[in-house]
């Protein structure tokens, strides 16, 4: 195999983790849970799970990922090959990711497009494609008359049926829509560049697609304070319902905002932290991506909720009437806001953007997580059909996009639905859990901690090996068990999904999950032993190869002494052997 390449500088490595764990559900997200929440109170048990959770399980993460210079699959087979199908599990989550997430940038690119116009799209009822149910409060003299049952917002008509041209169930998936499946090719050539030269090229682009939706997120905040009413959507978003911390829901809604905010278990930070520098300081690393993060959430929830308080004022309802969960609220609620507003193409053109910008930087993390995935593991076969890395980004990328088909067409939003809430929602906590009990208990927190003192200089503390021992697995156990108690089939909008569509829901969700004991029984059957109790023992023990980088002045060829663990996994390491020297390039470890 090729050197592995390094990120050429430090703060590349820090905004390409920023951007691919900052993204779309920091802005849409974290403001409806933390709402529905209790408000202000919900940010207690947020920063709980984000400080026992989420912050100890990116510092596995990101350490496995460096100390063993491999993505999820080869990282997690080499500390524990019995669960190495946990690694494939990630792989197989990252993939299922890339075919769906990119609709999102697609419909914000639609949406970007749409605003180049003397006049916002959705700003009357006029339109040709606008159907018989939308209407709009044209009246002089009543300002706050009530939408009637059964009809649309401008906004949400302009979605349904300009957008989505939406159909009526996942039944009848009609035609393509060509716009769409043109600025889905777009996005699809976008990230190509962005990580077509690995690390090189995906350090430049971060230095804009990471920053820029701040400067954008700070505009709005801006002006959002400044519009009547503002005061009453802050007020709703942090008031304090302590009350609703007694309800389990809330802290299952904690855990799963941590999660899908910092990005464990989707393998993005193992193959991001695999290209780092051996010595780079992780804890330090992990501690800023959790207070971005953080800040994130924050700084949208007040930009989100300060214009939605102006959008209730001038509709003459409450705050919490207009305020909607996931693509209602980006792509239905926020245009409405928009065209009250003077400058509105501008502000428009800008929140669209940073969308993209947003969902761009996790989009490409988790096409470098297959890519990378492959080269590890099939570079031979890369070097002979590939010849070059570019050549296998372009093919994930094309079997990516074509399994992102289904979701522009006419019933495709059916589709996006249920991809969306199979895929990850229901296997993600299994996923982190198996990831745990083989990085922490079959290969050892307290190994883990000494490969981090090899990396770094110092260990792992107490509060780190507690969380990864006891605390991390209970919580994640507990939310685990809470989500499948609430579990209810998939509904959107009031509609009902056939039984062989959430039968395909569960297929989907399962193809993660399967692969758990499928790398059981193939670790088993591929280990040496005389018997199977001898295998399945085998199975745990840890091939992890203690090796340090080349020092500089060293080429790729000179040869470096290393050493093959082949004790017990969980125990600890032994004393490394006399060095003897085949050459002057030989490094005791």
């Amino acid at each position: 195999m090729e050197a592995r390449q390094n990120w050429s500088k430090k703060l590349e490595f820090l905004l390409a983790i920023i951007g691919y764990a900052v993204g779309l559900g920091n802005v849409w997200r974290f403001p409806y849970l933390c709402f529905r929440s209790g408000g202000g109170a919900f940010l207690i048990p947020f920063f709980i799970m984000l400080v026992v959770c989420g912050v100890p399980l990116a510092y596995m993460e990101m350490a496995i990922g460096q100390y063993t210079r491999q993505g999820p699959i080869g990282a997690i087979g080499k500390m524990c090959p019995f669960f190495k199908g946990a690694g494939v599990a990630t792989v197989v989550i990252s993939f299922l990711f890339t075919t769906y997430y990119i609709i999102i940038i697609t419909w914000s690119f639609y949406y970007m497009f749409s605003c180049f116009t003397d006049e916002l799209p959705w700003t009357h009822c006029n339109h040709t494609w606008n159907s018989p149910l939308c209407w709009l409060n044209t009246s002089t003299e009543n300002f706050t008359a009530v939408q009637p049952n059964g009809s649309r917002s401008p906004t949400e008509d302009f979605f349904i049926e300009n957008v989505l041209e939406r159909s009526s169930g996942i039944d009848e998936q009609g035609a393509f829509r060509w716009q769409l499946l043109l600025i889905l090719l777009l996005c699809w050539v976008v990230v190509y560049f962005c990580i077509w030269k690995g690390p090189k090229s995906t350090g430049k682009v971060v230095y804009f697609t990471a920053t820029f939706p701040y400067l954008v997120l700070l505009i709005l905040l801006i002006r959002g304070v400044t519009l009547p009413g503002s005061e009453d959507g802050i007020d709703y978003f942090i008031r304090p319902r302590w009350s609703l911390l007694l309800d389990a829901k809330v802290w299952v809604y904690a855990a799963a905002q941590t999660f899908n905010s910092i990005g464990v278990a989707f393998g993005g930070l193992i193959t991001m932290s695999s290209y780092s520098k051996f010595n780079n300081n992780i804890l330090r690393d992990v501690l800023i991506l959790a207070l971005v993060d953080a800040f994130t959430c924050l700084l949208a929830g007040f930009a989100i909720f300060s214009i939605l308080g102006n959008l209730a004022l001038n509709q003459g309802k409450r705050v919490s009437e207009v305020v909607q969960e996931g693509p209602g609220l980006v792509f239905v609620i926020y245009p409405q806001a928009f065209h009250t507003m003077p400058v509105s193409q501008l502000f428009a053109v800008l929140f669209f953007f940073m969308l993209v910008c947003l969902g761009i930087d996790s989009q490409f993390a988790s096409v470098e997580v297959i890519v990378t995935t492959i080269q590890d593991h099939f570079a031979s076969y890369v070097k002979k059909y590939f010849k070059k890395k570019e050549f296998l980004v372009m093919a994930v990328c094309f079997v990516s996009f074509l399994c992102g088909l289904p979701n522009i067409t006419q019933g495709g939003f059916y589709f996006f639905q249920l991809i969306d809430y199979y895929a990850a929602a229901l296997s993600l906590m299994i996923l982190v859990i198996f990831e745990v009990i083989a990085v922490c208990w079959c290969y050892g927190a307290r190994n883990l901690s000494e490969n981090i003192r090899q990396m770094t200089g110092s260990k792992a503390n107490y509060f780190f090996l507690s969380c990864w021992y006891v605390l991390s697995p209970v919580l994640l156990l507990a939310v685990w068990v809470f989500s499948l108690i609430q579990y209810k089939p998939l509904s959107v909008a009031g509609y009902e999904y056939p039984s062989w569509a959430i039968g395909l829901g569960w297929v989907i969700a399962l193809l993660s999950v399967v692969c758990i004991p499928s790398g059981m029984i193939h670790a088993v059957a591929t280990t040496k032993g005389s018997s199977l109790y001898q295998k399945v023992v085998n199975s745990f023990k840890t091939t992890l190869v203690n090796e340090m980088p080349s020092p500089t002045g060293l080429s790729s060829g000179d040869a470096i002494l290393t050493k093959v663990t082949t004790t017990n996994s969980s125990s600890n390491y032994s004393d490394q052997p006399d060095c003897k020297p085949p050459s002057k390039h030989c490094i005791q470890l």
